[in-house]
């Protein structure tokens, strides 16, 4: 306010500063007339609270002044992240009432660009902008991955580069970034923000600007838009899981996930509301998630990760209903673990490696179609994802799994996907040094 103003500037404050005669006035500087046009009409604020009683005015903009708006839109826009009403601009509080669960995320610099080295920025996230005219904006018509970066590698980079390909030539984009660019790109944005360890990047891949608004994708003429968003993100955090006390899952009442015959779940694409839907239920539910079912009712995945169960056909096999502590070690040769198959969920990166490890670690494991029911029965549940990675799952639409407690073979695979992090060298790509 006016007052708090003088406070700080040590000028008395008086309300006669809210009232000032119409018309020009001798402190008026050279740029008065443009600048002071409706002031002029004005004789002072609007002190009621009620609506500015003076008229909207909407303006035309003369071409003839295009570039000097080009040009001064930049400070404009960085001197409006300084003010109060921008730092004040959240209207909800997230659930661990932080709006920066890392407080350098605040500040973090992202990159977007077309193809082309020159065509691509890195910029701090509060000045980061994309067209409108973007097919992400016009249709959500992009795809992507997200990455885990560990003690100076990223994790299995090379197959989520895959799969981002894959689903880009899937949905038919043209001009498309060279994995060249992208690996530069993810390098360039990393040493930046002087990261290492401990981050998450969402890689996003649009179809690009249009000329024109439309549906066309002829009217795409620029070449894809490249968006790396790369955060300070832990495992176990306030946007991830807890993975020792484990989840509360829901089934998903307003979505089923679809089958390729309606949208193929195998293109990783931005067309998330079938997701996102899934997700206010859980949320007003109190549950992490929502296990979605296929249009026959058998389970697909949730509606962030993939799904296991573990069944003990072996009754040798420790576990906590038998009064033993889920250590990690024992007997667990009669343990089966089940996934259901990819045919109408997204095969994820993470669920194939769990696939690849129980195989090493002995575990037999089958991918079949899997009902709710065996998931309600099943003795181990836990879920899987590059941002979270193995999660256990303690209860599913209120009944308890298991013993109500992370299972042994959730644990030894958990143990397994932390060491083929650190040993499996193969598996991820090194970040270069920065200078």
């Amino acid at each position: 306010s006016l007052r708090d103003l003088c406070s700080a500037l040590n000028i008395e404050y008086d309300d006669s500063m809210l009232r000032w005669e119409a018309g020009e006035h001798e402190c008026d500087g050279p740029w008065s007339k443009w600048w002071y046009h409706n002031v002029w009409k004005s004789s002072g604020w609007n002190v009621g609270g009620d609506n500015d009683a003076r008229q909207n005015s909407y303006r035309s903009v003369p071409p003839a002044l295009l570039p000097t708006l080009r040009l001064s839109m930049p400070a404009y826009t960085f001197l409006q992240t300084l003010t109060i009403s921008h730092k004040n601009r959240a209207v909800a509080t997230p659930p661990s009432g932080k709006l920066y669960e890392d407080p350098r995320n605040e500040h973090v610099l992202v990159y977007v660009g077309a193809p082309g080295r020159t065509s691509g920025n890195i910029i701090p996230r509060d000045l980061a902008k994309i067209s409108p005219f973007d097919s992400s904006v016009q249709g959500g018509d992009a795809c992507w991955e997200g990455v885990r970066v560990y003690n100076g590698r990223i994790f299995h980079l090379d197959h989520h580069l895959n799969r981002l390909f894959r689903s880009a030539k899937a949905l038919g984009f043209e001009n498309v970034h060279s994995r060249k660019e992208i690996t530069d790109a993810i390098f360039r944005v990393l040493a930046a923000n002087g990261m290492r360890d401990g981050a998450h990047m969402r890689l996003t891949l649009t179809r690009g600007e249009k000329c024109t608004s439309s549906m066309n994708p002829y009217f795409n003429v620029y070449g894809t838009t490249l968006i790396i968003l790369p955060e300070w993100k832990p495992t176990e955090g306030a946007t991830t899981y807890d993975n020792e006390k484990g989840i509360s899952l829901i089934t998903a009442g307003a979505c089923r996930r679809s089958p390729p015959s309606t949208l193929d779940n195998k293109i990783h694409h931005n067309n998330m509301i079938q997701n996102i839907l899934p997700k206010i239920q859980a949320n007003l539910a109190g549950a992490a998630d929502s296990i979605m079912l296929d249009t026959e009712g058998f389970v697909s995945e949730t509606n962030a990760t993939n799904l296991f169960m573990v069944r003990y056909d072996n009754s040798q096999c420790c576990y906590e209903h038998n009064g033993l502590e889920s250590t990690g070690e024992g007997d667990c040769s009669g343990a089966v673990l089940l996934t259901p198959t990819a045919d109408h969920c997204l095969p994820g990166i993470t669920r194939e490696t769990v696939l690849i490890l129980a195989k090493e670690l002995e575990i037999k494991y089958e991918v079949r179609r899997v009902s709710l029911s065996e998931f309600y029965s099943a003795d181990e549940v836990f879920t899987t994802g590059t941002m979270g990675e193995l999660t256990p799952v303690t209860k599913i639409d209120g009944r308890v799994i298991g013993s109500g407690k992370k299972g042994v073979v959730t644990e030894q695979l958990q143990q397994a996907y932390k060491r083929s992090i650190e040993t499996r060298l193969d598996w991820s790509t090194e970040i270069p040094p920065f200078c």
